[in-house]
């Protein structure tokens, strides 16, 4: 089925069944990261992580106190994606497509 995207088609991607194994959850949430509203919602954590990172001095040397990442893309059931299809992410999408629900939207 992947063979039949064309380069720039938008894919609708659901989550039909979490994966067991850690590197297929990794690959699945980095597709997730593709998506335009999730890309922008990444993008201003880490903003605001910048902002809000507390520096103070201790033995003559500046410290940082930085936060924890924003966990916006997560690989549970049912969770929905919007991504432009490109080439180089075929064999990411043939390693997990046992477990997505693929479709051109």
């Amino acid at each position: 089925m992947i063979d039949t995207f064309a380069a720039g088609d938008n894919l609708s991607c659901t989550i039909d069944r979490v994966p067991n194994n850690k590197g297929a959850q990794d690959t699945i949430v980095r597709l997730m990261r593709r998506d335009p509203d999730i890309k922008r919602a990444l993008g201003r954590a880490q903003n605001l992580r910048r902002r809000r990172m507390v520096s103070y001095i201790r033995g003559n040397r500046r410290w940082y106190q930085r936060e924890n990442a924003a966990k916006v893309a997560r690989c549970v059931q049912g969770a929905e994606f919007t991504m432009p299809y490109t080439h180089d992410i075929a064999p990411d999408l043939k390693s997990v497509e046992q477990y997505l629900k693929l479709s051109k939207g």
